[in-house]
């Protein structure tokens, strides 16, 4: 939508007023609580579960109601101030960067979980061991191994972001050690071969 405005009797000036409000609300965020903009947001994390709904990475969770793990939360100031969140303002890059962190997090209990602490969930007998989740309880390998694949997908997400911003990734270290460490186990992973 374009408006004509005459400027000091100079003539005409075109004015797209579509591309000026989004170079205005290019720097502002909407909270997803309450829906308001702002320049700056705050971060912090909770186990409660309203958590969720303002988590991005909860975002596809069906399990939020009853759910009591530690969530990154993204508001505003005064939201964050009503919900008793302690919380810190983050830019965008400090934000991406916790989110990155979270998903490495999560990866390495995924590894952890697949070598060796399924055992203990599942109460494996000495006499089994030595088998491998696989061999053990196909099923819940294969759910196992389908939360892990979507969890190395979203971090792919966080690395492209990086990358197409010309930022440098924090730690740049732990995909190789992480995809090393699978590989060693004989799984393969999207973060490296």
């Amino acid at each position: 939508m374009k408006r004509e405005r005459l400027i000091g009797g100079a003539g005409l000036m075109q004015i797209d007023w579509d591309k000026t409000i989004d170079e205005i609300l290019a720097d502002k965020m909407a909270c997803p609580r309450c829906g308001s903009f702002t320049n700056e947001i705050v971060a912090g994390y909770t186990r409660e579960p309203w958590g969720a709904d303002y988590a991005p990475r909860c975002q596809s969770c069906s399990r939020k109601e009853d759910c009591d793990a530690r969530k990154l939360v993204i508001l505003c100031a005064g939201c964050a101030g009503e919900l008793q969140l302690r919380a810190r303002p983050v830019d965008q890059v400090t934000l991406m960067t916790m989110l990155l962190n979270d998903c490495r997090k999560d990866l390495e209990e995924c590894l952890d979980y697949l070598i060796e602490y399924w055992q203990d969930d599942l109460d494996v007998s000495p006499e089994d061991a030595d088998k491998r989740l696989e061999e053990f309880d196909s099923e819940t390998f294969a759910e196992e191994d389908e939360a892990r694949r979507r969890l190395e997908e979203e971090y792919l997400t966080y690395h492209r972001w990086f990358r197409e911003h010309g930022l440098r990734i924090s730690e740049p270290g732990w995909r190789a050690d992480y995809a090393e460490e699978l590989i060693a186990h004989g799984y393969s992973t999207l973060l490296g071969d």
